[in-house]
């Protein structure tokens, strides 16, 4: 007979190790392969709790949307079996209801979810009095604002611990992951939350698995608190998201393969060096900011010609020949020209509006 692990989980002891990694089936098929799945990563001594889809929103209908609640007594079992924290997803209030009811230590509200205020709504109603750490995903749509929402939602419904998984967002065209990963939108989502816990769900940025491992090492270099991979002991035939799940031991050795970095040290001569490269930064960006201003003070003087000469503010064929000759000069400095792009159409709206500000003058 199987031995039952009987120490209760510390959850939060768990939340607060670095680095944290959740693994498990992207949906949860059968008792005996939540089992399986669950023992094969906990046998690896990697693996921190261990995540499964209950309820699967799908794009369309027809596919498989999940088990639903009947599996919620495998994870209690898994836990039992392994002494792993168990997380879901959760989507309504009802699903809320569920997974506490059966015990379940982590809960995610999922990109779809977090779209909809409604439905976020609907979820932090249901979390009120529940002392249970929820993570929630950003949202499909590349949208800030609406991922700071449903993180104040869930605030407001009382909820202690709360943390941040960036999973990718969707956009159209994209061929090489399955959900762009737009790095500077979790940036400034850790910028705005310093304090919450950040991880990278590797799985559903990629889609696949060749790029699976690239990916994950990219949100380590960034300095992500942890990783989401999703984990099946027999990922060709999984009944949802096959192509970017991994077996626990291919798991395993991605993490072993993952170069680990830390985000500070103490040793004095690596801070020292530091301080002094931070010191020319701060004095590049203060020459670049003075620099900046005295552009603009150039167009508000060409806005003003342009106006006694009746002549509109958006010149074209002047605009193309800016932007070719920065990403050509921009090129051999070695500056990426969707770098140099970004940067002057963010230089050319600001002094457009210096112009239009001008224009307008009485």
């Amino acid at each position: 007979m199987e031995a039952t692990v009987t120490t209760p989980v510390d959850v939060m002891a768990v939340l607060n190790k670095r680095p944290l990694i959740i693994s498990g089936p992207c949906s949860a098929e059968t008792e005996e392969q939540v089992l399986a799945t669950a023992q094969r990563l906990a046998a690896t001594g990697k693996v921190d709790a261990l995540r499964a889809g209950i309820w699967k929103p799908r794009t369309r209908p027809g596919s498989f949307e999940g088990i639903g609640t009947k599996g919620l007594p495998w994870l209690q079992q898994a836990k039992k079996l392994t002494g792993l924290p168990t997380a879901v997803e959760v989507a309504t209030g009802k699903q809320v209801e569920d997974a506490l009811h059966f015990e379940v230590d982590i809960l995610w509200i999922g990109a779809r979810t977090t779209v909809n205020p409604f439905s976020v709504q609907e979820v932090a109603d249901a979390l009120r009095g529940a002392n249970v750490p929820v993570l929630i995903k950003n949202p499909i749509n590349p949208d800030l604002e609406l991922w700071t929402g449903a993180v104040e939602r869930v605030a407001k419904a009382g909820v202690k611990y709360i943390g941040l998984i960036h999973r990718g967002f969707s956009s159209y065209g994209n061929t090489e992951y399955r959900n762009a990963p737009m790095w500077h939108l979790g940036i400034e989502m850790r910028r705005r939350n310093p304090d919450l816990l950040m991880v990278c769900d590797p799985s559903h940025m990629a889609g696949r698995r060749d790029i699976l491992q690239d990916t994950a090492q990219r949100a380590v270099d960034l300095g992500y608190d942890g990783l989401m991979i999703e984990s099946h002991i027999d990922p060709d035939k999984a009944w949802s998201d096959a192509k970017q799940q991994v077996t626990p031991e291919k798991l395993a050795e991605m993490l072993d393969a993952i170069k680990w970095r830390h985000e500070s040290t103490q040793e004095a001569e690596f801070l020292s060096a530091l301080a002094k490269l931070r010191e020319q930064i701060n004095h590049i960006d203060d020459e670049l900011l003075s620099l900046m201003a005295q552009r603009m003070k150039i167009s508000e003087k060409i806005g003003q010609y342009k106006k006694e000469n009746n002549i509109t503010i958006l010149q074209t064929s002047r605009w193309n020949e800016i932007l070719e000759r920065a990403i050509r000069k921009g090129e051999k400095q070695g500056l990426g020209k969707e770098f140099i792009t970004k940067y002057f159409d963010a230089v050319h709206l600001e002094s457009i509006r210096h112009q239009n500000k001008v224009m307008n003058e009485d």
